[in-house]
């Protein structure tokens, strides 16, 4: 008799694995679904307007689709759904679908996953709205809020039974119609009240979170809260060494399987953070300035960072250093508007896919040497990237 609550693999089990791409169009809005495996157009979901966020769950069963200029949230439901069972994982795959929810408020920007929830920050109302997973995928749009100081371009993250959020300073004078700039971080309860005093972080910015710990990016320098057991979170700065050129980090990813943080420190250098180090801080030169980098999931030690030349590059975190690199697209001059298309790049196992909206293709290129996978073509203009999959048991 097999023991309740454990899976039990069979011998007509299958071992399966899916990849699908997610991708936005900054033309007309919308967001495309691709086979990776068959490199072809699964469906395609309007949007209000373009995605300037794709946020997929910690479980990769959805994916918020935010639509910051429009003033609304759109949830994808990715059509895989990977369980882990001890000692292997189940697949499930079905089509994708676009829920049928609309989470309306203004100017959302910062979707924040943790552990089945997602925290969706409104700029204009200066607050999070808490959605469960679950809800979402039944059609359910029941939430909680948690509240900040005014609005700003703020973030809430969740940390045990506290909560990290953003605090505007409404001390200095802003021009009509404009957000009050952001002076650093503070702690709240369950009810809403603050635990301890606003700890400074000028122009916050980036957020992360690596192995229990949640990092932002300051002027100042990088600014982490963590915790030990039920208490309310701890809050240290790790302020830039006086040697370090100008500059300040402002995007970040955190390590998954090492406790460790990779963030821009300017335009052409990248920022390797370990606070358990005398020196946190590790920088990391680029050729010519980055477009966007990621980190690899599964090899833990290694980014992949696409310059405005027009390169991908693997950079070994270990030593700082980049190991391989090869053009994947004609130069993108990083100039301009924020918002103009450029390439990014999503990790499918052992493919790298990046966009290429000037000739409205999908890049795949092998993980391990770079070399052409092949390419699939996409309508409009495609940018934002997400791969969502893996391998498991089909029972």
């Amino acid at each position: 008799m097999p023991v309740l609550g454990v899976s039990v693999a069979r011998a007509d089990d299958e071992t399966k694995q899916a990849w699908r791409l997610f991708v936005t169009d900054q033309q007309e809005g919308g967001v495309t679904v691709l086979d990776l495996e068959q490199k072809s157009v699964i469906d395609r979901f309007a949007t209000k307007g373009y995605v300037t966020h794709l946020v997929p769950s910690q479980s990769g069963r959805t994916l918020a689709a935010v639509q910051m200029d429009h003033d609304v949230v759109n949830m994808i439901d990715s059509g895989i759904e990977l369980s882990s069972h001890r000692d292997h994982s189940d697949l499930e795959i079905h089509d994708p679908a676009l829920l049928p929810i609309t989470i309306a408020g203004k100017r959302p920007v910062h979707a924040v996953p943790d552990h089945g929830v997602f925290y969706i920050f409104f700029d204009g109302e200066g607050a999070a709205k808490v959605f469960d997973e679950g809800d979402l995928i039944a059609g359910k749009s029941v939430h909680k809020t948690v509240t900040g100081s005014a609005p700003h371009h703020g973030v809430v993250v969740p940390k045990g039974n506290y909560h990290l959020i953003s605090e505007p300073n409404l001390a200095v004078e802003t021009k009509p119609g404009s957000l009050p700039p952001r002076l650093g971080l503070k702690v709240l309860d369950q009810d809403g009240k603050q635990v301890g005093p606003v700890h400074t972080c000028t122009g916050l910015h980036g957020e992360a979170s690596s192995a229990g710990v949640t990092a932002f990016g300051c002027e100042e320098g990088v600014i982490i809260a963590y915790q030990n057991g039920d208490d309310a979170p701890t809050v240290e700065m790790l302020p830039y060494s006086k040697d370090m050129p100008e500059g300040r980090v402002g995007h970040l990813a955190g390590g998954k399987a090492m406790q460790f943080f990779l963030g821009d420190y300017g335009s052409d250098k990248l920022v390797l953070i370990d606070r358990t180090e005398q020196n946190p801080f590790h920088l990391i030169n680029l050729p010519v300035r980055y477009v966007h980098f990621i980190l690899d999931p599964a090899r833990v030690t290694i980014a992949y960072v696409f310059t405005e030349d027009g390169y991908l590059h693997a950079v070994d975190l270990l030593d700082g250093k980049i190991v391989r690199s090869a053009q994947i697209t004609k130069p993108y001059s990083k100039d301009g508007h924020w918002r103009d298309p450029r390439p990014r790049i999503a990790v499918a196992g052992d493919v790298v896919s990046v966009t290429d909206p000037r000739e409205h293709l999908v890049r795949l290129v092998d993980a391990e040497t770079f070399a052409n996978k092949g390419e699939i073509p996409v309508d409009g203009l495609p940018f934002n990237i997400v791969a969502l999959g893996g391998s498991g048991l089909s029972h």
